[in-house]
């Protein structure tokens, strides 16, 4: 629905751009005016989704959605109206058309966000989109629990049931089918996009319920427990409305709405005013690395983001071209052969880094988060996840640049599994305890040298 939305913009924008360019009569080149639609429809995509006008959920509500719609459509015509006066190409395109620009796109906007609106509003009656909800269980308490939400208004969609004992039971559960286990559970939270899970299992399945909960604490993933199953001791838990009943949360998304909102600004701000300010600083590196040896400026590697689903994560090259790990089968040491005179500099400063602020504003990364680790990466002879019981929880946040384990010296090479545990201990410490503040503590210290040191190499 995301990419939808965003192709409905980019159209709406392009549209009210050549309607604009027709009604000016100033005689105005309009290869110039051309270049500043297409320069405000790519602000205007990464504005708008910054402000939350691309997301699904507020499309429900359409008060919140011309709200977002019109904050994204503003800051685009801020960030034209600064471009005007600073970059004098684009000076010379200003005019009264502009104007007649952002009103045809405001109509635009508002009239595309008004059509999905009630779009979705039949949709959702005729129950065919509405919140993900997976339940846990098969058993009498999932029954009921099933039979009630059958009988819940629209807005709600059972994508199935599972149990830890799917192989011996029907195919369905109260006409929903019973996909597999909690392992196929945890694949399709992050292959579907499940919403909600709810745990339905009886009084007497403790053990179950908690293996259940362990494995879905590493998912970004809202989790509800159903209050029949009360045995657990939780301690102060907040409750939620779900199809009309009411249930306990015991795992909540680390980031959600405003939070999500606040972060992501804060990354797209941050990540454009650095890069603008040290963009001679990585050109002049860029050619320091051709010089000193051959081969790609950028080293790309495929570690894991979001949610497990991979990313390429830039670097500047450090090693011999030749003797580059993509996979990082075998961790960089102190005084590694394979480290050109120029990255061994780059790596101890953190310079070969820099790059990743592309990937903060391609959407992959955080300014702040838990460092991506590549693939093959192991501490020890273990891969990072055999070494880590809940290694995967730390991928319920964006990757970032930088991190509170980073700043508290757990970086660099790890020999020991107690290197690889600090840094997850660390990392999940973030994750639980987010906020602004801590952001800006960790950037602060990062500033101050808290991303350098003994453990650089």
């Amino acid at each position: 629905m995301g990419r939808v939305v965003a192709t409905s913009d980019a159209l709406a924008i392009l549209v009210a751009g050549a309607v604009a360019m027709r009604w000016d009569s100033s005689g105005a080149d309009w290869h110039l005016e051309g270049l500043v639609v297409l320069l405000g429809m790519l602000l205007g995509l990464n504005l708008l989704r910054l402000a939350g006008a691309h997301r699904f959920a507020p499309l429900g509500d359409l008060g919140s959605s011309m709200g977002r719609t019109l904050l994204g459509w503003l800051m685009t015509l801020g960030a034209l109206l600064v471009a005007t006066f600073v970059i004098e190409p684009i000076n010379s395109a200003d005019g009264p058309w502009i104007a007649v620009w952002f009103s045809c796109g405001v109509a635009l906007l508002v009239t595309s966000r008004v059509v999905l609106h009630h779009q979705i509003k039949r949709w959702s009656r005729a129950g065919r989109i509405g919140e993900i909800v997976a339940v846990v269980g098969a058993g009498p308490l999932a029954q009921r629990l099933l039979r009630s939400l059958n009988a819940s208004p629209g807005g709600l969609r059972i994508f199935g049931v599972y149990d830890h004992q799917a192989s011996a039971l029907p195919t369905r559960c109260m006409g929903y089918p019973i996909l597999g286990s909690i392992e196929t559970l945890v694949n399709d939270v992050r292959e579907h996009g499940i919403d909600t899970v709810i745990v339905a299992l009886p009084f007497d399945a403790e053990h179950l319920v908690v293996d259940t909960l362990n494995k879905l604490s590493l998912l970004p993933v809202d989790v509800r427990l159903c209050p029949g199953a009360l045995t657990l001791r939780l301690g102060t838990v907040q409750a939620s409305h779900v199809g009309g009943l009411t249930f306990l949360n015991v795992i909540d998304r680390p980031l959600r709405d405003r939070t999500w909102i606040l972060k992501s600004i804060e990354d797209r701000i941050l990540a454009l005013l650095i890069v603008t300010l040290i963009s001679p600083l990585m050109m002049a590196i860029a050619l320091l690395i051709k010089l000193d040896s051959p081969g790609p400026v950028l080293f790309r590697q495929k570690r894991y983001g979001f949610n497990n689903q991979l990313i390429e994560i830039l670097k500047f090259r450090t090693m011999y071209h030749e003797l580059s790990d993509a996979k990082a089968e075998r961790l960089t040491q102190r005084d590694d052969p394979r480290i050109t005179r120029l990255g061994a500099f780059l790596r101890r400063t953190s310079l070969d880094e820099l790059p990743q602020f592309l990937n903060v504003l391609r959407g992959d990364m955080s300014i702040v988060g838990p460092r991506p680790h590549a693939l093959s990466a192991k501490a020890g002879t273990l891969l990072y996840p055999e070494a880590v019981k809940h290694y995967d929880a730390r991928h319920r946040m964006k990757p970032g640049i930088t991190g509170w384990a980073q700043v508290n010296g757990w970086r660099g090479e790890t020999e020991t599994l107690e290197q690889i545990r600090k840094r997850v201990e660390h990392d999940l410490y973030y994750i639980e305890h987010w906020s602004l503040a801590l952001d800006l503590r960790i950037i602060l210290r990062t500033v101050l040298g808290g991303f350098t040191g003994r453990n650089a190499f």
